[in-house]
């Protein structure tokens, strides 16, 4: 164990909860409670689903309809974030380039990006981009793309596209950024790009993934590089593999989030989130420690688990996150730990009492989020404690009751309290953890609404509580 992490945990078990969380960072308006109560979805939501790898969400105001964009050149859209259409499949370049081609080393490419093609010069087994992100900026849409030599390789660039409206056809390339003449060990990957404006109005790039961090750079009101070089380092890098960044501000915290993706996304892929008061960091966990200086940090919000029984869901990750109605919801993708197939799904996003993210442990299916009293959440619970740091423990649920009275028995024991019918404080086993009443609807075999509970602890850690 590093020895920040040692401290944290020490100074977690002899100080109170309130100093403990209020060590964790102050300077944000703090968390809301909702204005009406939780309503339960009382009807079975068919889910359609589509296969979107690394899916970046974008609201279209023009056609009212979110699209995913993801690797392999496949597309997916939504009116609702609950059921998505496929609009492109992988390896469907075609549906957002046009049919003109090019063959570079004997591999067909779209000839919009030809430029970067040649320059990064990638190995016929990637025969594709990675994790697009589409922005519009005036009248027009605008791909940012990227293209890597081989998996893993340290030779990649990203690129934009442009086109009149959102599905193409993309062209008029341009190279933002790229680290194909660059030999040093310490250049970043030039990958997975997300834009996102500040409070102020400045458009800013973060991008970035495995062993060279995360990166962010400063854009012009046109969506092009105000100074060359990298930027600068928001999330050191590690062996796990980090990738997948999206920053979004939220007003009433006032904070900056910066979420990422941690570990092989076959095996322990988790989901991780850090915050700052600026744009361009430094990012910190709730144990205070800058991400950029850290290589094993960052809350962790969900990694691999089985709810009783609805399946194990592994690989959740690569997100984004929108703001629907004034609340915030994260799509992301997720994997069949049987046939290794993914998904796109959308989860509700929630801040806790010290402004930290805590995300629903049930796919959205169109629930609004709301306050519920202590008899009304009494009952009984599929508890998940997900594991600590980098894991493919696929964790299963624990059966625990918790009463009206505030204890908690079963496969667990401990104490809850609600405050203001939405803050939540449960004690588990020793562990406080904080954060807020919730509601969703069971999937397979149940399939009914049910309310959940949804938490952090003071070293970051996700506690689920799902209601039967």
């Amino acid at each position: 164990m590093k020895l920040k992490k040692l401290l944290v945990s020490t100074l977690a078990v002899v100080m109170t909860l309130a100093t403990a969380f209020s060590l964790a960072g102050c300077g944000g308006g703090g968390a809301k409670v909702p204005e009406k109560p939780i309503v339960l979805p009382n009807t079975n939501p068919s889910f359609t689903t589509a296969a979107v790898h690394d899916p970046s969400a974008f609201f279209d105001t023009a056609s009212q309809t979110y699209y995913a964009f993801g690797t392999h050149y496949a597309v997916a859209s939504s009116k609702d974030l609950v059921n998505w259409e496929q609009l492109a499949g992988d390896g469907q370049w075609q549906t957002l380039y046009g049919s003109e081609s090019v063959e570079i080393n004997g591999v067909t490419w779209p000839k919009a990006i030809e430029e970067t093609i040649n320059l990064v010069k990638p190995n016929s087994s990637v025969n594709t981009t990675w994790a697009p992100d589409v922005q519009k900026i005036g009248s027009k849409y605008y791909m940012y793309y990227s293209v890597t030599g081989g998996f893993g390789s340290s030779s990649s660039a990203i690129g934009r596209v442009e086109s009149d409206n959102v599905m193409g056809p993309y062209s008029n390339n341009v190279i933002i950024v790229d680290s194909v003449d660059d030999s040093s060990s310490s250049k970043p990957n030039c990958i997975d790009p997300e834009l996102f404006y500040d409070k102020d109005g400045t458009l800013w790039m973060v991008y970035g993934s495995f062993y060279g961090g995360i990166y962010i750079k400063e854009l012009d009101a046109n969506g092009l590089p105000v100074e060359g070089g990298y930027g600068k380092l928001l999330w050191m890098g590690d062996g796990q593999g980090v990738e997948g960044p999206f920053i979004f501000y939220d007003e009433d915290q006032g904070y900056y989030y910066l979420m990422v993706s941690d570990g092989s996304l076959s095996t322990d892929y988790c989901m991780r989130v850090a915050r700052s008061e600026n744009p361009d960091g430094p990012y910190m966990d709730i144990t205070e420690y800058d991400m950029s200086l850290y290589l094993d940090g960052g809350n962790k919000l969900a990694g691999n688990y089985n709810i009783n029984n609805m399946g194990n869901n592994v690989a959740l990750g690569h997100n984004s996150v929108v703001e629907r109605m004034g609340e915030w919801l994260v799509v992301c993708h997720v994997r069949n730990a049987v046939n290794g197939m993914h998904h796109v799904e959308t989860r509700r996003l929630f801040f806790n009492k010290e402004g930290w993210p805590v995300m629903s442990p049930l796919r959205y299916a169109g629930e609004n989020n709301g306050t519920a009293t202590a008899e009304e959440m009494a009952g009984t619970y599929d508890v998940v404690v997900h594991s600590t740091g980098v894991s493919a423990t696929i964790v299963p649920s624990v059966e625990c009751s918790f009463r009206a009275d505030g204890t908690i028995s079963g496969a667990l024991s401990g104490t809850w309290t609600l405050e203001d019918d939405y803050f939540v404080t449960i004690e588990l086993d020793g562990i406080t953890y904080s954060g807020v009443a919730c509601g969703g609807w069971r999937g397979s075999p149940d399939n009914k609404g049910a309310y959940c509970f949804t938490a952090t602890s003071p070293e970051g850690n996700a506690l689920w509580c799902v209601g039967r």
